[in-house]
């Protein structure tokens, strides 16, 4: 049924890791960096800002993004609003924090898992399942990627535009590394890998909608003979 909301609760596993990809956060304009940085489990575990962020998530996926108020994040995160404002200028300010967090974890998740394998077609297939598992295994966190950052303003639809050129961006990367290894493998567009990432954000944007991210891990199987023929062409 579309419009249903997903069940939350828990802390979101992406504010438990202790070497993440560098926060989207630290970067204006959509535009996302290429380092890394390290932080600690127990620093995150204790951090005020990161207990806003694992709220903001919550609140987001419980009200939506137009209607959850800053009361709503800290009454999840058991902070006072002085504290909020301490972290974030305002409401989006923090929602972008916690877009640009988890969306580095995902990058990061979904790199670990390509760079395990050698093979062209099993990076892809790799990246893939760990792309929907990740998202499946948090729900709030996805319902607010995937869904409310439209209503965010400008820079959330800049920063997710950025996110998208950077999963084609990745799929150029594998296409290139086949071609190396195979020659009957033949270039690929940017604009062709750019709408493979559209077509899948799609299809996990109607399972989200509709209250089905549990099932996001089921869509790798029917979808990966999709983007490896997309990803690598070959010629007839």
């Amino acid at each position: 049924m579309a419009g249903r909301r997903e069940p939350v609760g828990g802390t979101l596993a992406f504010l438990n890791v202790q070497d993440r990809p560098f926060p989207l956060s630290e970067v204006d304009g959509g535009q996302l960096p290429s380092g890394r940085h390290s932080l600690t489990r127990d620093a995150v575990l204790t951090s005020q800002r990161g207990r806003l962020l694992d709220a903001m998530a919550q609140s987001v996926a419980e009200h939506s993004y137009g209607a959850t108020t800053i009361a709503h994040v800290v009454s999840h995160a058991g902070v006072s609003r002085k504290t909020f404002y301490e972290h974030f200028r305002d409401k989006e300010h923090c929602f972008l924090a916690m877009y640009d967090t988890g969306i580095a974890f995902v990058l990061g998740q979904v790199a670990a898992a390509v760079e395990a394998e050698s093979n062209p077609r099993d990076r892809l297939v790799a990246g893939l399942r760990t792309f929907l598992t990740v998202l499946a295994d948090e729900p709030a966190f996805c319902r607010a990627i995937v869904l409310e950052v439209w209503a965010a303003g400008p820079t959330g639809v800049a920063k997710r535009r950025a996110v998208l050129q950077v999963f084609a961006g990745r799929y150029l990367e594998v296409n290139r590394q086949a071609r190396e290894l195979d020659r009957r493998v033949g270039p690929l567009a940017g604009d062709v890998a750019l709408g493979v990432v559209g077509a899948i954000l799609e299809l996990v944007s109607e399972r989200v909608e509709e209250g089905r991210t549990e099932e996001l891990p089921g869509l790798s199987a029917p979808l990966s003979e999709f983007v490896i023929r997309n990803i690598l062409p070959t010629a007839a």
